[in-house]
């Protein structure tokens, strides 16, 4: 059993501006849906018996490490940091696949590329403060957890996964509503930053910028806090006496499930569904890493310059470049050629924290057909500083 200090945990915590914060967690609090948590004890002892494991992280900018000062000092680091020593005898691996300003729906499209192909043996999905709280995410958070659920390794090794739910620190908003529905549907270990921390903001004993620049992205003292009530749900479950996880099928889904087969298409792998290209060239520049996130798509500059795809689904987005650098090019999608019904992708962006990966729904049918896709550039500028950039087509 885990001791009862262990519940109240006393944290001196040095805020950006260098003072020093005394605050305590109610731990406890943070472990919402307790779950099955027979799948991580047994992950913690093949590494307890020296067996090689490796932990993955696939949510937003929280989990990328956005406002921590280094890579290190961020939530999911200081989590991998728990799992080496705790188990000093396992080589561990840690995959981040954490993208800034991207949702459940486009992490249905990229588990498998991102996360799933390393064969993590732990999974932890956050994205409760880039969903909104609304039957559509429920439907692609359940879309990530049931491609999780389901993977099988060469091995016969299948992940454990838990859930993480962030909050927006100045009005208590986030998904975990709609998540925690999916946590329960699936029996599945889920973790609270709204019952943990954000109390300490209502009550005045933490201020928000002791935690936050922004009231969305934690500094190194709030990632230090998100990473204390991850790591001791983590500690409670290896203190648990647990058996070794039955195997058992995954139930019905809860929603209409039509993103569980979510699939990225981009100029490499794009050749069974793209008809017409006309003014669009390919980007041929590598990408480094998961983050360099406008790679792999297609370019144009000239208006009248039109893409045509032809494909099965019930579901259809598209994802382009919206830029801070002004004024922008502007897209026109028609699906199935209804020019009645269009969708503008319009590349200027009115923030100024950087260029977005923007995602757009056109399509979302009960049934799977076949249908046509027309992007074309119906607005550009003499002084357009960056052509528009079509990043994938997804489609489920």
């Amino acid at each position: 059993m885990i001791e009862p200090e262990w519940y109240q945990l006393k944290v001196d915590l040095t805020t950006s501006e260098g003072n020093v914060v005394k605050t305590s967690i109610d731990l406890r609090a943070g472990f919402v849906n307790k779950g099955d948590q027979s799948k991580i004890r047994s992950v913690m002892r093949r590494a307890e018996a020296g067996e090689p494991i490796t932990v993955a992280f696939l949510g937003g900018s929280i989990t990328q490490g956005s406002l921590s000062s280094t890579p290190d000092l961020c939530y999911a680091s200081r989590v991998y940091a728990w799992w080496k020593e705790s188990f000093p005898n396992s080589e561990i691996t840690c995959i981040n696949g954490g993208i800034g300003a991207t949702d459940s729906q486009f992490g249905c499209a990229r588990v498998a590329e991102d996360v799933l192909r390393y064969e993590p043996d732990m999974v932890q999905v956050e994205f409760a403060v880039n969903d909104d709280c609304n039957e559509h995410f429920l439907e692609t958070c359940e879309g990530v957890v049931r491609q999780v659920l389901s993977a099988l390794y060469p091995d016969g090794r299948t992940p454990a996964l838990m859930l993480m739910y962030n909050v927006r620190y100045d009005n208590g908003a986030s998904a975990e509503l709609m998540h925690s529905k999916i946590a329960r549907h699936y029996d599945l270990p889920a973790v609270s930053m709204r019952s943990t921390i954000y109390p300490l903001l209502l009550s005045g004993e933490l201020e928000n910028r002791d935690i936050t620049p922004d009231d969305l992205h934690p500094n190194d003292a709030g990632h230090e806090l998100v990473a204390s009530v991850i790591t001791y749900s983590l500690d409670e479950i290896r203190a648990a006496d647990l058996p070794e996880p039955a195997k058992k099928s995954l139930p019905a889904p809860l929603t209409e499930d039509r993103y569980e087969s979510y699939h990225r298409y981009r100029n490499n792998n794009s050749a069974d569904i793209l008809r017409v290209c006309e003014g669009f060239t390919a980007d041929g520049e590598p990408q480094s890493g998961i983050t360099d996130i406008f790679r792999n798509g297609w370019t144009a500059a000239e208006k009248g310059a039109y893409m045509e795809f032809e494909l099965e689904a019930k579901v259809i987005g598209l994802q382009y470049r919206r830029t801070i650098q002004l004024p922008a090019p502007v897209a026109t999608v028609t699906v199935d050629g209804n020019t009645e019904k269009t969708f503008i992708l319009d590349a200027n962006f009115d923030e100024t924290w950087g260029d977005k990966l923007c995602l757009m729904t056109v399509l979302e049918s009960e049934e799977k057909s076949r249908h046509t896709l027309r992007v074309e550039l119906t607005e550009t500028h003499s002084d357009d500083e960056l052509p528009f950039y079509l990043v994938s087509v997804l489609a489920g």
